[in-house]
């Protein structure tokens, strides 16, 4: 079954990126694009994502929706989306980033704990009914990384944890929330990074992407994808 819009026959000469190496010369500002938020990721990471595991139109889920890059990434390539975040500060700043759109109505934000099952389910089959769909085509998945950066003061807050197994397990949960919408033999994505206190973060991985944003000046913090 396919999974993209790619061109397999001429897959060299589209630009998704297939090497286990992401060299990105800077952070992609255009657009919605901006990096006012310290948890925010390059826009380039959920661009390369959705063109390689979705089609246009299909519907993406994101359980940590941030500042919004994912969003602004489906609106720019035409796929139906759903976030949920906690931190109603994020919520009211990317509700005021779409507010003068007019064309992309795909799309569905959510002031949401992701580790509550039941609010999760009335956010996702609420977004799908007005989708008019009934699961979805790709989960992707960029949660705190532990206690590094405080997002907010709720308890339920990942970024609270600063124990390992407890992370662990509360992380498990938002996949089960998640995870069960989304279609057999689909795909799905956690981006991750490095601890500054050197610990690992064990996980089994189909597959890692090591991406070097060549602007940092410490690049020490590497941020991974697995799916």
């Amino acid at each position: 079954m396919k999974y993209n819009d790619i061109d397999l026959q001429n897959w060299k000469e589209c630009d998704i990126n297939t090497d286990s190496l992401w060299l990105i010369s800077e952070r992609d500002k255009s657009g919605k694009h901006k990096n006012i938020y310290h948890g925010n990721f390059i826009p380039q990471i959920p661009n390369q994502l959705l063109r390689r595991y979705t089609k246009k139109d299909e519907v993406v889920l994101e359980p940590f929706m941030g500042s919004g890059t994912t969003l602004f990434e489906c609106e720019k390539l035409t796929r139906k989306y759903i976030g949920l975040d906690i931190n109603p500060k994020m919520i009211e700043y990317v509700n005021e980033q779409m507010q003068d759109n007019l064309i992309y109505q795909d799309y569905s934000i959510n002031f949401c704990n992701s580790l509550d099952e039941k609010a999760v389910d009335d956010a996702v089959l609420s977004s799908l009914k007005n989708f008019n769909q009934k699961s979805v085509q790709f989960v992707l998945m960029h949660p705190p990384y532990m206690d590094i950066v405080k997002f907010t003061e709720d308890k339920n807050d990942l970024s609270q944890i600063n124990n390992i197994n407890e992370f662990v397990k509360k992380f498990k949960i938002v996949c089960e929330n998640s995870l069960k919408y989304l279609d057999k033999n689909r795909y799905f994505a956690i981006v991750i990074g490095d601890g500054y206190d050197k610990k690992n973060f064990r996980v089994k991985l189909k597959g890692i992407v090591v991406k070097n944003i060549e602007s940092l000046k410490n690049n020490y913090l590497k941020e991974k994808y697995c799916a």
